[in-house]
């Protein structure tokens, strides 16, 4: 994450913490996450975790259950002084001036790489500190037909298919061992929403979190998703999760 990653909007970061804790879409995709980590980790888990763009270290507390947690976070706004975890997060671009000065057996770059003019670079680094085996996990928005305000607020590049990943994948040196799309219901969703603001031309607006007549049956649907229909290859998603590890030619 260089200095010249897009800004993220102040009345964004401003709810950066409710919409993590209470959004439906928040809530669900911790949930998956935690279940795919669970089916990937190492007997005894992982010693060492880094988190990047980790923002207050907010999902700190549910990954100290795999091993030891630290992040990187590059926007100080996001963090509290007093934040229970800030001892453990580095402020600093991820780039060549972030030296932990160890490797680490997991590093997470959840909703990272979309932000980023060259992901690849950042995934390089994250490589770099890979300890052997080790896995890196990654999730982004999946699709360019889905974009929206919702990117332009908060400050995307791109959005990514498994194909145009894959080609970020090999210029970094990732051995992507498995990737699938999911909030697969969401998928017609967003797109009639695309179609909506290219007809009614709707300016872009920060995301809040929705009344619980939608936020409870979002979460419980996106929740079934990830027990029933979710553990098949489907070709379509709103996001798109890759896991994988250092390629035998990576440095």
């Amino acid at each position: 994450m260089g200095s010249k990653e897009p800004a993220v909007r102040d009345d964004y970061l401003a709810k950066y913490r409710d919409l993590y804790q209470r959004h439906w879409w928040w809530r669900a995709r911790e949930k998956l996450i935690l279940k795919n980590l669970r089916a990937h980790q190492p007997k005894g888990g992982w010693k060492t975790i880094l988190d990047v763009g980790c923002g207050d270290g907010l999902f700190f507390d549910r990954l100290m259950a795999f091993g030891d947690v630290e992040g990187v976070e590059p926007t100080a706004a996001l963090l509290s002084e007093d934040g229970p975890h800030r001892s453990r997060i580095h402020v600093c671009p991820f780039d060549e001036r972030f030296q932990p000065g160890k490797e680490f057996q997991l590093i997470l770059m959840l909703d990272v790489l979309e932000h980023l003019a060259d992901p690849a670079a950042a995934l390089r680094r994250a490589l770099a500190l890979l300890a052997p085996g080790g896995m890196v996990f990654i999730t982004v928005p999946a699709f360019r037909t889905l974009w929206t305000n919702h990117d332009v607020v908060n400050g995307h590049v791109t959005r990514y298919t498994r194909r145009s990943f894959e080609e970020v994948a090999r210029q970094a040196g990732l051995c992507t061992q498995g990737e699938s799309y999911f909030f697969q219901w969401l998928f017609p969703l967003k797109f009639a929403v695309r179609l909506k603001e290219r007809i009614m031309s709707t300016p872009p607006r920060p995301a809040s979190v929705p009344p619980a007549w939608i936020n409870k049956p979002a979460y419980w649907l996106s929740r079934l998703e990830q027990f029933t229909w979710g553990a098949f290859p489907w070709p379509l998603g709103s996001s798109l999760m890759v896991w994988g590890t250092k390629s035998a030619k990576s440095p």
